[in-house]
């Protein structure tokens, strides 16, 4: 990902990119420019996960990090009979 696209993502500026990810303005500027090649992975996944949480209704954000309650169902889910 590139610091434009991120920024882009992001809400458009340096400023927007700074208060989604909860860091300093400093810290959105000093990313690589776009001819510097792409940015860190680990900002890369930042970006992401705030873009994510950005579009996501309050419902949902709340949804999302609530701890389990019960037993896991659906996809991904162990079945008991299958792990006899």
């Amino acid at each position: 990902m590139f610091k434009s696209t991120a920024i882009a993502l992001l809400g458009g500026s340096v400023a927007a990119a700074a208060k989604a990810l909860d860091v300093t303005y400093q810290a959105v500027d000093k990313w690589p420019e776009d001819s510097e090649g792409e940015l860190p992975q680990r900002i890369a996944d930042r970006v992401v996960a705030a873009a994510a949480r950005m579009k996501l209704t309050p419902e949902e954000y709340q949804r999302l990090i609530a701890p389990p309650s019960g037993p896991a169902t659906g996809p991904g889910a162990l079945d008991e009979k299958a792990a006899a």
